[in-house]
């Protein structure tokens, strides 16, 4: 049994090789040896593949006496809801996010929608798989088989999203949004009648080809068409999606690609402003512009590692009412601390109704603060080797170090954050500094030059 497409996060890989109707049955098995539910909701992306791979993963389920509950075509954050909403025993959602149409996967969570990780039993269902490999089914013989239903769970869902924001506070605009043939543009057609907004669609339509590219707008190349459909059209906003949309991304009036990090700071002081003294979790990898809002609104910062694992557990910890990665994932405690890619837009919109500013306008001023130079990743033969030599070169003149993730330093002016990534094999590389853009810049190529005299070599993404 091939077993490679075990990742950090989720079960992610190549079809058939790496993942097929074969190991999706069995994983039925081995979720239900672990986490031993009754009742699990099950929902799949628009990839030509995930029917299938849900049809195999759901007769391993009912093998194993487990009733499922299939939600159908949907998001991850549709299994997120409907695991929570609906109070099940966990939930598994067959995708591959933003991965090429010969790829699938799945995203594993028990009851209240807590994240199922490398660390939190991912590897133990791999571990129990490797030593059943031989095994028919999971359980003996005398047990009930399970049962499937089927559950629609969409307008509660539609509600659940239309309850984060005051519509008698919209206005119109001009939104283009670019669900990349995703699954997007379901949820967008669906919200469209409840909304005044005007929207610009581009690859609206599911297509588990992706005819346009892979649904990833963290690739440069991929921009490009949301940029041109703003200035061509004169919308106030853009917005894109990832396959799965779990994340959005964002495009000023202008088409200029806003850094989630910004996007962090602008939905902290929302929810700082609705609660005061809550607290935001954040990651390492860009912090003084997040810091500086949270202080500034009465909140509390709270620092946890990258990964949505690990900021919904911090968020749990402390009650986090809002979570943010300059990654563009965001976590929201009314959502059982999970990240959404439909609250964040339909938060920020409200604010530009409200406010009557523009996004440039909302985020321009920190963006002139605290310059960042955006994740820049790298290939090397030795990414622990690499972390150590930057830290014996810029320690010494350091203020502080620090460890949550990789290695934090900061100086007077500028810090940095160097860390190997979670889920390939590279190392990824972010600076910023206190209102001194070529600073930013400066040193970003200092370090980057350092890095460059160990190996390193530029990445496709």
């Amino acid at each position: 049994m091939n077993l490679k497409a075990f990742k950090a996060y989720d079960v992610r890989g190549r079809i058939p090789d790496e993942i097929n109707t074969d190991l999706a049955r069995r994983l039925g098995h081995a979720y239900a040896a672990f986490v031993k539910p009754k009742k699990v909701i099950v929902g799949r992306d628009i990839r030509h593949s995930s029917e299938e791979l849900v049809q195999a993963l759901t007769i391993g389920l009912l093998e194993s006496g487990v009733d499922v509950y299939d939600i159908g075509l949907c998001g991850t954050e549709g299994v997120y809801y409907a695991t929570f909403a609906e109070r099940m025993d966990g939930g598994i959602m067959v995708t591959a996010s933003h991965n090429p149409p010969d790829y699938n996967g799945m995203k594993f969570v028990r009851e209240g929608s807590r994240p199922i990780s490398g660390d939190t039993g991912l590897f133990t269902m791999r571990d129990w798989l490797a030593a059943n490999a031989t095994e028919q089914r999971a359980t003996g013989g005398g047990q009930r088989a399970g049962r499937r239903h089927v559950l629609a769970t969409g307008a509660r869902y539609l509600e659940h999203l239309l309850g984060y924001v005051d519509r008698s506070k919209l206005r119109r605009l001009k939104v283009v949004v670019n669900a990349g043939n995703g699954g997007a543009g379901l949820i967008v057609d669906q919200l469209e009648p409840h909304l005044p907004f005007e929207f610009v669609k581009l690859n609206n339509a599911p297509d588990g080809s992706f005819p346009n590219g892979v649904p990833n707008p963290m690739i440069e190349a991929n921009r490009t068409s949301t940029i041109e459909a703003i200035r061509r059209s004169g919308a106030d906003v853009g917005i894109a999606w990832d396959g799965d949309y779990d994340r959005c991304f964002f495009f000023d009036e202008q088409g200029t690609f806003i850094e989630g990090y910004y996007l962090v700071g602008l939905l902290a002081e929302v929810f700082l402003k609705r609660e005061k003294g809550g607290r935001i979790v954040h990651d390492p990898r860009l912090t003084w512009n997040t810091l500086d809002v949270v202080q500034k609104n009465g909140g509390k910062a709270v620092l946890s590692k990258s990964g949505h694992a690990f900021i919904k557990q911090v968020m749990r910890e402390v009650d986090g009412i809002y979570g943010g990665e300059m990654s563009a994932h965001h976590y929201f405690r009314d959502f059982s601390y999970c990240d959404s890619g439909m609250i964040p837009w339909l938060i920020v919109l409200q604010v530009m109704c409200e406010t009557g500013k523009s996004l440039s306008q909302l985020v321009g001023e920190r963006m002139r603060l605290f310059p960042a130079s955006g994740e820049i990743n790298r290939r090397v033969p030795d990414g622990p080797g690499t972390i150590a030599a930057i830290r014996a070169k810029y320690e010494p003149k350091a203020v502080s170090v620090d460890f949550t993730d990789g290695l934090s330093l900061e100086f007077d002016r500028w810090r940095m954050n160097l860390r190997t990534s979670n889920t390939e094999p590279l190392i990824r590389l972010n600076v910023e500094s206190r209102g001194d853009a070529a600073l930013m810049q400066a040193k970003t190529a200092e370090v980057l030059g350092e890095m460059a005299k160990l190996g390193a070599v530029a990445a496709d993404h």
